[in-house]
């Protein structure tokens, strides 16, 4: 079982991991290239899939949804 700290830990790597996309996110907006458009919605889809994790929010997180966020994170790190 995912320990309150754990949770908490995993909330702020989440968190941040968020706001560094949606700031790629914004500058891809204001490139119009084929390139960027590409990346805009490849970092759509992602934080799509991670709005779909955290549905049910951070207080009733399973073992199972914490496991699909930390390789969500790993996925990222390429």
């Amino acid at each position: 079982m995912t320990t309150t700290s754990e949770r908490a830990e995993l909330q702020d790597r989440i968190e941040a991991k968020r706001k560094e996309l949606e700031a790629r996110l914004a500058s891809f907006k204001a490139d119009g290239r084929k390139h960027s458009r590409e990346s805009k919605q490849a970092l759509e889809e992602r934080l799509a899939k991670l709005e779909e994790s955290l549905a049910q929010g951070w207080d009733d997180m399973s073992e199972k949804v914490a496991a699909k966020l930390n390789r969500w994170l790993e996925d990222g790190d390429e």
